[in-house]
């Protein structure tokens, strides 16, 4: 996630690393097979392909520099599939709307189609501040 001013960092953020983490070991132990992990639905490949972010890191299962990261934001007045905002700029504009919001952020891979819940957090619900002296 990008970095933010105090003021506007998603509180209650939950990062889903640990889980991640025990998937691929899985994997390595054959106590799983890849196909159980690498199998992203189409429209979710289709939205990390065109609305995807660069996630910063390779994929941990074919070591691929094409992992994207996707947020899909939900609440109220949104589809009810939730947004799929295209920049942060656009992420950040929903995280300040007065209605809260509930997002989630997911690393796919392009290529052996892996993905998993990076991180979920809340956000909206801020009230628009009144200025000093505005009349009403």
């Amino acid at each position: 996630m990008p970095r933010r001013p105090r003021h506007l960092q998603p509180t209650g953020v939950v990062e889903y690393g640990l889980v991640r983490h025990a998937l691929i070991e899985a994997v390595k132990s054959g106590r799983l097979r890849r196909e159980d992990i690498c199998d992203a639905h189409p429209e979710l490949l289709r939205a990390a392909a065109h609305l995807g972010r660069p996630a910063g890191h390779d994929c941990p299962v074919c070591d691929s520099t094409n992992l994207k990261m996707v947020t899909y934001v939900f609440g109220a007045h949104l589809p009810p599939g939730g947004a799929c905002p295209p920049s942060v700029k656009e992420l950040v504009k929903l995280e300040k709307r007065e209605l809260p919001v509930q997002c989630y952020s997911v690393d796919v891979c392009l290529e052996c189609h892996f993905h998993h819940l990076a991180r979920k957090w809340n956000a909206g619900g801020v009230k628009p501040r009144k200025l000093k002296g505005a009349q009403s």
